[in-house]
């Protein structure tokens, strides 16, 4: 074996950090992110599960129901302006707990990225694109958590894939 193949400290998930306490910051830079694909989607399933079950929530704390219910019926033309919302937030949160779980993921997601659609469509996309410091309620938050929803469903639509037994051949 050449001499220079050989690695300083075993290969996993924490050797890189350790390597850059003891002088090997090329290394720490060069197997940046040190930690598995596995474990960054995991962490991208929680984050939206968490963002979408606060923002439900708090249509509860804040007692904005019968607002968004009201700009349901009245700026939009829905009927049953309140009963729409309450099926939006209980859907926000049932599919954020079904993320929380890993269970239905790409349903739970695709259903999300369908309300996310839809919020783009009749509420964001008049306020323009940026939400904070340029603009106010604009459309790049949810564009930002479309994308994450549509990649969840992608990812778990891979792993299932991955998961179905080969179909035998006759």
């Amino acid at each position: 074996m050449i001499p220079g193949n050989t690695p300083l400290v075993p290969r996993d998930r924490w050797s890189t950090a350790r390597g850059f306490l003891f002088g090997q910051p090329a290394r720490l830079l060069r197997d940046y992110p040190w930690w598995p694909l596995g474990d960054a989607m995991r962490l991208l399933r929680y984050v939206t599960a968490l963002l979408f079950m606060a923002h439900a929530s708090m249509r509860f704390v804040y007692g904005s129901i019968p607002q968004f219910a009201w700009a349901m019926e009245h700026v939009h033309g829905f009927t049953h302006g309140e009963r729409w919302v309450l099926a939006i937030t209980a859907y926000e949160l049932g599919a954020g707990t079904l993320l929380l779980l890993n269970r239905g993921v790409r349903w739970a997601a695709s259903g999300l990225a369908v309300i996310v659609s839809v919020g783009i469509y009749l509420i964001h996309r008049h306020l323009g694109w940026f939400v904070g410091e340029h603009g106010t309620g604009g459309s790049e938050y949810s564009v930002a958590l479309l994308a994450m929803l549509l990649v969840l469903a992608a990812w778990d639509a891979e792993q299932s894939r991955q998961r179905r037994p080969a179909a035998s051949s006759p």
